[in-house]
């Protein structure tokens, strides 16, 4: 998980890379889409502007072929979460929708505008709530190096 305090340090650290320049023009043109329904840009990124609360969930998720990445615009958002291998296996992975689902606690992080997330594949996490909610979710495909410090 890396956490990032605003659009322009993930601008500054993420400057290079098809996919990196793809998740910044999908953040620049949340005001030119539909709210709560997914938009693709290539086919290494889907992207949405949600405007929903999350309820508290029960069970963690976790993704292998895309990471999850946040952009918080306004509200605060509430997520547990925790490395896969520290939680017990509830629902085997989908191939079809790229998800499986855990159980057990992991580390409650805070959001708020500004703040953007980035989930890495090793990792699952739950919402456990928000309120005002306004965010740009990004799924991107992990293919190839995706951090700049690994």
């Amino acid at each position: 998980m890396l956490i990032l305090n605003s659009f322009d340090e993930f601008k500054d650290i993420f400057r290079s890379g098809k996919k990196w320049i793809r998740c910044k023009e999908a953040i620049e043109n949340i005001s030119n889409i539909k709210e709560n329904r997914y938009h693709s840009i290539g086919d290494s990124l889907v992207y949405m502007f949600k405007t929903e609360n999350h309820k508290n969930e029960v069970d963690f998720q976790g993704h292998r072929r895309y990471m999850d990445i946040h952009y918080y615009v306004e509200g605060r958002e509430v997520l547990e979460i925790s490395k896969k291998n520290d939680l017990d296996i509830k629902s085997s992975y989908s191939d079809e929708n790229d998800t499986e689902y855990f159980y057990g606690a992991g580390e409650i992080i805070n959001l708020t505008a500004g703040n953007l997330i980035i989930i890495e594949n090793d990792e699952a996490f739950r919402f456990k709530g928000a309120e005002n909610l306004k965010k740009v979710v990004l799924k991107v495909t992990i293919e190839d190096n995706y951090f700049l410090n690994k």
